[in-house]
C-alpha cells in the first residue's frame, strides 16, 4: 500500500528509516516497487546519468514530465516525487504553482521537490497554498553550482552550518512535508534531523537523517562519469552489460547468432506453397 505523508512522519518519530531511489524509467520502476521502496524521487540528475549533459541546469519540464510519467506507470503503488527542473519554479510563485500542477495532472506524482533553502520559501508556500505536497531541498543544490563552486560538500564551517540549520527550519515552517539534505558532514545531519519535525532525508548527510537516497545509476554502477563520496555501488552493471554487448557483437560477426532456438518456421507444408507461388510469379 503506498505510504502518506502521515506515515512518514510516524516513521521518523519512531525511528524507523525511510528508504528512497531515484528512478526514471518504467522498468526500473517495476523493480523498485517489488524492492518495497517507501519513496521514488524522479531527478533533474536524469540529465546527467541518461542524457549525458554536464549538469542539471539544461533539464526541461518536459523531459522531467515524460520520466515521470514512466515511473508513476511502473510504480502505480508507490509514493512517488517529481524534481521540478531549472526555471520552472525561480521565476515567480505562479510558475512555481503552475509548473508543479502539470507533474501532478500529466503524471500523477503524489509531491514535487524544489531546491533552495530561505530564497524558495515563498514558491514553497504558494505550492503548499494551492494544496500541493512540496519536499524542500538544500546543502549541496547541483542547480547551483555555479554559486557553490562546483560539486562540493556544504555545511563544514560552523558559519555555513548555522546556515543551512536556518534553510532547513525556514523550509519547514513554509509548510515543506519533508527536506532532502545533500553532501553535508554526519554531525549536521543529525543536528537538523533532531530539530525539525518533518521527515529529514539524506544523499551524503550521515547515518543520522530519518531516510536514505542514492541515485539509481550511482548504487548500479552504471554511470561512471565520476562518483560522489557518498556512493555505495551495491553492483557494477557497467562490466557486465559491456561483457553482454562484446559477446553480442563477437557473435553477430561470427555467424553464431542467431540458431535455431531463437528462430520461427513457416507452418507444414507453407514453405512449399511460397516456393511454388515464386516460382509462378518469376515466369
Amino acid at each position: 500500500m503506498k505510504r502518506t505523508v502521515l506515515d512518514f512522519r510516524e516513521m521518523k518519530r519512531k525511528g524507523e528509516k525511510i528508504t528512497f531511489l531515484t528512478c526514471y524509467d518504467y522498468p526500473t520502476a517495476c523493480r523498485c516497487e517489488k524492492a518495497g521502496f517507501d519513496m521514488l524521487l524522479v531527478g533533474d540528475s536524469v540529465g546527467m546519468v541518461v542524457y549525458g549533459y554536464a549538469g542539471t541546469v539544461p533539464v526541461t519540464m518536459e523531459q522531467m514530465i515524460a520520466h515521470s510519467q514512466a515511473v508513476r506507470r511502473g510504480a502505480p503503488n508507490t509514493f512517488v516525487i517529481g524534481d521540478m527542473p531549472f526555471l520552472s519554479y525561480q521565476e515567480s510563485v505562479q510558475d512555481a504553482i503552475h509548473n508543479a500542477g502539470r507533474f501532478h495532472k500529466e503524471a500523477e506524482v503524489d509531491a514535487i521537490k524544489l531546491e533552495g533553502g530561505r530564497r524558495v520559501i515563498r514558491q514553497i508556500e504558494g505550492i503548499v497554498d494551492a494544496g500541493m505536497l512540496v519536499m524542500g531541498h538544500i546543502g549541496l543544490t547541483p542547480q547551483s553550482t555555479g554559486q557553490l563552486g562546483g560539486f562540493k560538500a556544504q555545511g563544514r564551517t560552523a558559519e555555513s552550518a548555522m546556515a543551512l540549520i536556518g534553510d532547513a527550519l525556514a523550509v519547514e515552517k513554509a509548510g515543506a512535508f519533508a527536506i532532502l539534505l545533500e553532501a553535508v558532514p554526519p554531525e549536521l545531519g543529525k543536528i537538523i534531523s533532531a530539530r525539525c519535525q518533518v521527515p529529514i532525508l539524506g544523499i551524503g548527510a550521515g547515518i543520522d537523517v530519518d531516510g536514505q537516497l542514492l541515485i539509481v545509476s550511482d548504487m548500479l554502477g552504471i554511470f561512471e562519469a565520476f562518483t560522489p563520496k557518498f556512493v555505495k555501488k551495491y553492483a557494477n552493471l557497467s562490466g557486465i552489460i559491456e561483457k553482454a554487448f562484446g559477446d553480442y557483437v563477437e557473435e553477430v560477426r561470427a555467424g553464431k547468432f542467431p540458431q535455431e532456438e531463437h528462430c520461427y518456421r513457416m507452418l507444414e507444408g507453407e514453405l512449399e506453397k511460397l516456393e511454388a507461388l515464386i516460382d509462378r510469379a518469376d515466369t
